[in-house]
């Protein structure tokens, strides 16, 4: 048996079938799951847990959803525990657009569907907290010319950085979902995977998408639109038309 911690979680929602369903299945699927079935239950059960994620539901008989938000948020607005909202209320979710919660789900929704946006806060939080634990940025580089790589690793070691050099685009995949590092700096032009699929990809993969892009495409000139061509990826930052090592190394501080 594995003795490595599970994450916990906790499930707020009055309807007793509904918490008996979710909480079978995220157990099954190796959460440590606690249940309140309304926001004055959860309350004390935060007396003696602390939960990874609290999935929240906001239509509750007595203080609510929202009550137990605002009783569980600093003096900021900013609330104590991450928080998963789940809803029947569908048009809640542009309300909780201007409210510091870590995401929102509508019900009904699949069980599959509530595990994967779980794991993939906490694997964002998780990411998050491992890069403020290191006390030197690290730097991702998919380079396959020597020559170039060795000059951009130069600028980045002047400017203090960590950096990991990689050859290919799935390469890129492996090291970043392994190594989380700060900023991903990436040719266009790669063997096997070139950096603008690469880039997409590392937006829709959980625990790397908060990652910043940097790419360089010396295929472009200076008339062609950027924006066209890369203006879709969301995670790309920044593009640069040649892999002048001080112009990324500007554009990766940029980022900070």
């Amino acid at each position: 048996m594995s003795d490595e911690k599970k994450d916990r979680i906790l499930l707020v929602d009055d309807e007793k079938h509904l918490l008996i369903s979710l909480e079978d299945f995220l157990v099954f699927d190796n959460f440590d799951v606690t249940v309140a079935q309304s926001g004055e239950e959860a309350l004390e059960q935060l007396k003696t847990i602390t939960p990874d994620l609290i999935v929240l539901d906001i239509s509750m008989p007595g203080m609510g959803g929202l009550g137990f938000l605002r009783r569980i948020s600093s003096s900021d607005g900013k609330p104590k525990y991450p928080v998963l909202v789940l809803t029947a209320r569908s048009a809640m979710e542009k309300f909780f657009d201007t409210i510091d919660v870590d995401g929102f789900i509508g019900k009904p929704c699949q069980e599959d569907e509530l595990a994967r946006k779980i794991r993939e806060i906490l694997s964002r939080r998780k990411a998050v907290a491992a890069k403020k634990e290191r006390t030197t940025k690290k730097l991702l580089l998919a380079e396959d010319d020597a020559a170039v790589s060795a000059q951009i690793s130069k600028a980045a070691a002047e400017s203090g950085y960590d950096i990991e050099i990689v050859e290919s685009g799935p390469e890129v995949l492996e090291k970043a979902a392994a190594e989380k590092p700060d900023v991903i700096i990436v040719k266009e032009v790669l063997p096997r995977l070139n950096g603008s699929a690469v880039a997409g990809l590392v937006a829709v993969m959980p625990s790397i998408s908060a990652i910043p892009v940097v790419l360089y495409d010396e295929t472009l000139s200076e008339q062609e639109e950027v924006k066209e061509r890369y203006g879709n990826v969301k995670c790309i930052k920044k593009v640069l038309l040649s892999n002048d090592a001080s112009a990324i190394m500007g554009a990766v501080k940029a980022l900070e």
